[in-house]
């Protein structure tokens, strides 16, 4: 190492609350998800490190979800170049938890929810399971 250089630390990739991954749902039954999704992660960072599981919701862009009382429309998708001008929907009713290591979760082109779609989500969320 030259004498007066620094080193640079780069950490390792946590997904942390808000964000959107991409995650592989295989295996799937029944009605559920199956191969690689978005996936808005709900659960803390700190969580997500000590327990190798992200809790969160599945989306998709399919588009019967505009009927669905349960999904919230959250913009447009991006990444894809097929889905591109396609709207990007939470299924709220599907809340999952994977270990995000295993599977191979990488970060969305999407980033993370904004804050105000974000509590969409949780309130919606929560007229289902009634947490508060």
């Amino acid at each position: 190492m030259v004498k007066g250089a620094t080193v640079k630390t780069v950490s390792p990739w946590l997904p942390d609350r808000q964000d959107i991954i991409w995650i592989d749902c295989n295996p799937q039954v029944g009605q559920e998800m199956r191969d690689i999704h978005p996936f808005l992660v709900l659960s803390p960072r700190i969580f997500n490190d000590k327990t190798s599981l992200v809790i969160g919701l599945p989306m998709t862009t399919a588009a019967y979800n505009a009927d669905n009382p349960f999904a919230v429309a959250v913009g447009k998708a991006a990444g894809h170049k097929a889905k591109v001008d396609k709207t990007s929907y939470v299924l709220c009713h599907q809340p999952k938890s994977f270990d995000w290591r295993l599977r191979g979760a990488k970060p969305h082109p999407l980033g993370s929810l904004n804050d105000a779609l974000f509590v969409q989500v949780c309130e919606r969320l929560n007229q289902i399971i009634q947490l508060v």
